[in-house]
C-alpha cells in the first residue's frame, strides 16, 4: 500500500509538471494504481487528466462561422459506488432553424488484466438522443466492461452556431479533479465578457497571441489564446437546502459583448437595461401580451362584479386565472402563441398564463407590471450587465395603495401574494410598459408555519387515545394541500396515511379549509396508539417525538462554501398533553433544552414534564432567517446535532407500589 500511494504521488507531480491535453489511450500503470488517499479518501472516481479547446472556426461546408468544442477526460473508478460516473450525458441547443451537433465521439474503458492492459472499446450502438425539451437534446451513454479499479477514457467534438455563450467551462464536478485545464481561442473581433464563479481559485492563467487563427472574408484574425488551469480540484458535493449548483461550482462563464466587422463597423451584444425594456416592451411575445387588456373587457367586469376594492378586485382576478387556465409545466418568460389562445384552450406557459393575469388586471385598472426572473433552479443573475436569457420566468406584480404584491397564477393551491418556492431567488427586474425598468428583492411574504397539538389519555391497557390537531400555513399548508390532492379524495389520503403509521391508527379525521387556500389548513384525527410497556404494565416507555421527527442531520459537511438557503423563514411548534393515572411516577425524561442560533437567528426549545397527572411536551423550533451564510453552517450543524441527540431521550413512567 504504502509503495501505492508513492507511486500515485509521483504521478501527481508529474501531472502538475506541465498541464495540456494527452494523447487518447495511453494508459499507464500509475493510472491503474492511482490511490484515492492522494486527493480524497471518500472519493469513488476521480478524474485524471481533463481537457478542453473552444475555438471559433468557419465550417468549410457551408461557410458559416461556428464555435467547436473539443472535451476529453480519463477517469479513474475505484468501486462500484464510482460506476455511475460512466453514465455520460452531454446536453446540446436545439430550435427550429439549427442546433448543435456532436462528433467524433470516442470512449474506452482500460482495465489491468494479468499483467497487461485491455482496452473495451464503447460500441456506436451504444449511444442514443433523447429529446428533453423543445430546445435541449441530450446524447447517452454508457461505458462497458466496468470494474472495480477501471481506467475510463472518452472524447468528442462539439460544433455550435451559438456565439453568445462561448462554452463554459466547469472545473468543479461531483467527484475530484487531479488536473482540470480549459484552453481557448477567441479572435480578436469578438470580445467578451468573462467571468470566473466558485470557491477554488485558478492554479493558472496565461495569455499569449495566436497569429491568423481564423480568416474570413479574405482577412486574417489574429486571437487571444487564453489557458485557464486549476489542479487537486475537490468534489462540489450538494445538500439540501441550495439553490443551483452553478451559482457555487468552480467555473468560468462568457458572454458575448461586441463583434467588430473587420471591414470597419461594431455590432454590440451587451446592451443597456434601457435596451432590454424597449425590446420587451416590444416584443410580440411578451410587451404586446401585457397590453392586450381589450380581451378582458367583457370578462373583467363580470369577475369583479361583488367586489367593491382593488384588493378584492385583484383577488377575484388571481382567483379566476389560477382556476380557469392550467398551466403544462414549461417556464419561460414569452408567451409560446398568445394569451388569446391560452384562455380559449386554457391552457398554457408560465408566459400564457401570468402575462395573461397582468393585462387582465390592468383591464381593471389595476397597476399590473411584469417581473422577470431566474428560479432557483436556473442559477443567479448576473448583475454587471443585462443578459436576458439568464432569465426563465415572468410572475406580475400589482400595486395597490402602498403595498405591492407578487402573483404567480400557475399554482391553484397558492394564496394571493405567495410565490412558489421556486422563484424565490435573489432578485427579479420589474419590467414596466411606460417606466424604466428596476430590481425588486424576491422573498417568500409569509413563513413556513405548523402546530401540532395532542390531547390523549393513557388507558389500562397501554394504549393512548386522544386527537392530534395540525395547522399548517404557508409553505407548510401549501406542500401539504399538494399532498393530499395527489389522491382522489381526502379519504383517501387518510388511509395511506394511516397505512404509513406504524403505531397509529386513525380512527376519525376532518380536514378544513383544503380549497379555502387564504385561510390556515386544519387537521383534526382521532387516533389510538401503543406505547412499550411490561408484562405487568407497571412501567411505559413513550417517546413524545413522534411528530416531525428530526432522525437526521441536514448538514453533514465538514465545510460548507455556499449558503444554507431555506427560501423562507419557518416556525414550528408542538404540544402535547397525555393524561396518566394518578399513581404513575416519571423516572426518565428529555433533558429541557433552550439553544439559540447567532444574533437571532433561530432557536429551539423544549419542556416536558408529569404534573398533576398530566405528562407534557411543549417544543418549539424557529429559523428565522431564509439564507444562512457559509460561516454559520458550523453552527447550524451543531445546532441540529444537540436537537437529534436529545430526542433519542424517552419517557419512562412507572407506577408508584
Amino acid at each position: 500500500m504504502k509503495q501505492i500511494l508513492i507511486i500515485a504521488c509521483i504521478y501527481l507531480l508529474s501531472l502538475t509538471a506541465k498541464a495540456q491535453n494527452f494523447n487518447y489511450g495511453a494508459i499507464t500503470f500509475e493510472d491503474i494504481e492511482f490511490d484515492n488517499k492522494v486527493i480524497d479518501s471518500n472519493a469513488n472516481a476521480v478524474v485524471l487528466k481533463e481537457f478542453g479547446t473552444t475555438s471559433i472556426q468557419v465550417d468549410d461546408a457551408n461557410g458559416k462561422i461556428e464555435l467547436v468544442f473539443e472535451h476529453h477526460v480519463k477517469i479513474k473508478i475505484f468501486n462500484k459506488e464510482g460506476f455511475k460516473e460512466a453514465n455520460i450525458i452531454i446536453p446540446t441547443y436545439k430550435d427550429d432553424n439549427r442546433e448543435e451537433t456532436i462528433s467524433e465521439l470516442k470512449a474506452s474503458t482500460f482495465n489491468y488484466i494479468n499483467g497487461k492492459f485491455e482496452e473495451t472499446l464503447m460500441s456506436s450502438k451504444s449511444v442514443f438522443t433523447e429529446n428533453r425539451s423543445k430546445y435541449t437534446r441530450l446524447t447517452k451513454f454508457t461505458l462497458p466492461n466496468l470494474r472495480e479499479g477501471s481506467v475510463i477514457e472518452y472524447s468528442y467534438k462539439l460544433r455550435s452556431p451559438n456565439l453568445f455563450n462561448f462554452k463554459t467551462w466547469e472545473f468543479q464536478s461531483n467527484i475530484p479533479k487531479v488536473i482540470s485545464e480549459y484552453l481557448v481561442y477567441i479572435p480578436g473581433i469578438y470580445n467578451y465578457n468573462v467571468s470566473l464563479r466558485g470557491f477554488q481559485k485558478l492554479t493558472d492563467q496565461k495569455v499569449e497571441l495566436s497569429k491568423e487563427c481564423l480568416r474570413i472574408s479574405g482577412s486574417s484574425i489574429d486571437c487571444s489564446k487564453i489557458s485557464y488551469l486549476m489542479k487537486n480540484i475537490p468534489a462540489f458535493i450538494e445538500e439540501d437546502y441550495m439553490t443551483a449548483s452553478s451559482n457555487f461550482k468552480s467555473a468560468v462563464y462568457f458572454e458575448l459583448s461586441d463583434v467588430t466587422n473587420p471591414r470597419g463597423g461594431k455590432t454590440s451584444y451587451t446592451k443597456s437595461w434601457r435596451d432590454i425594456d424597449y425590446d420587451l416592451v416590444s416584443d410580440k411575445s411578451f410587451g404586446s401580451q401585457m397590453k392586450k387588456k381589450d380581451l378582458f373587457k367583457d370578462l373583467v367586469p363580470t369577475i369583479i362584479k361583488n367586489e367593491t376594492d382593488d384588493l378584492g378586485k385583484a383577488k377575484a382576478i388571481f382567483n379566476y386565472f389560477k382556476k380557469q387556465i392550467k398551466w403544462d409545466n414549461y417556464f419561460g418568460k414569452y408567451s409560446i402563441d398568445n394569451i388569446k389562445k391560452a384562455i380559449d384552450t386554457r391552457s398554457g406557459n408560465v408566459a400564457d398564463i401570468n402575462l395573461g393575469l397582468i393585462a387582465a388586471l390592468s383591464a381593471a385598472n389595476l397597476d399590473a407590471e411584469a417581473v422577470i426572473l431566474s428560479t432557483r433552479s436556473n442559477g443567479n443573475i448576473n448583475k454587471l450587465y443585462p443578459v436576458i436569457s439568464d432569465f426563465d420566468y415572468v410572475i406580475a406584480k400589482v400595486n395597490i395603495g402602498d403595498k405591492s404584491y407578487l402573483l404567480d397564477a400557475t399554482e391553484p393551491l397558492l394564496p394571493f401574494g405567495l410565490l412558489p418556492l421556486r422563484c424565490i431567488n435573489d432578485q427579479g427586474r420589474v419590467i414596466n410598459l411606460k417606466k424604466p425598468s428596476y430590481w425588486i428583492d424576491l422573498k417568500a411574504s409569509q413563513k413556513t408555519a405548523s402546530s401540532y397539538i395532542v390531547n390523549g389519555i393513557l388507558n389500562a391497557d397501554g394504549k393512548i387515545t386522544g386527537t392530534i390537531t395540525t395547522v399548517s400555513q404557508g409553505y407548510a399548508a401549501l406542500n401539504k394541500r399538494m399532498e393530499i390532492k395527489k389522491y382522489n379524495s381526502p379519504a383517501e389520503y387518510v388511509e395511506k396515511l394511516d397505512e404509513r403509521l406504524t403505531r397509529i391508527k386513525i380512527l376519525d379525521q376532518s380536514i378544513s379549509n383544503l380549497d379555502s387556500v387564504e385561510n390556515p389548513l386544519t387537521e383534526k384525527y382521532e387516533v389510538e396508539f401503543s406505547i412499550i410497556g411490561d408484562k405487568n404494565k407497571d412501567q411505559f416507555y413513550f417517546s413524545p417525538f413522534f411528530i416531525s421527527t428530526i432522525t437526521k442531520n441536514p448538514f453533514n459537511l465538514n465545510d460548507r462554501t455556499y449558503p444554507v438557503d431555506l427560501g423562507a423563514a419557518s416556525d414550528e411548534r408542538i404540544i402535547i398533553n397525555i393524561t396518566v393515572p394518578n399513581d404513575f411516577g416519571l423516572i426518565e425524561k428529555p433533558k429541557d433544552m433552550a439553544i439559540g442560533l447567532p444574533d437571532l437567528g433561530g432557536r429551539y426549545l423544549l419542556r416536558t414534564g408529569l404534573e398533576a397527572g398530566t405528562l407534557s411536551l411543549s417544543q418549539i423550533l424557529q429559523f428565522n432567517k431564509a439564507i444562512y451564510q457559509p460561516d454559520e453552517y458550523l453552527i447550524l450543524k451543531e445546532f441540529y446535532s444537540k436537537i437529534i441527540q436529545n430526542q433519542k431521550t424517552e419517557f419512562l413512567i412507572k407506577k408508584s407500589k
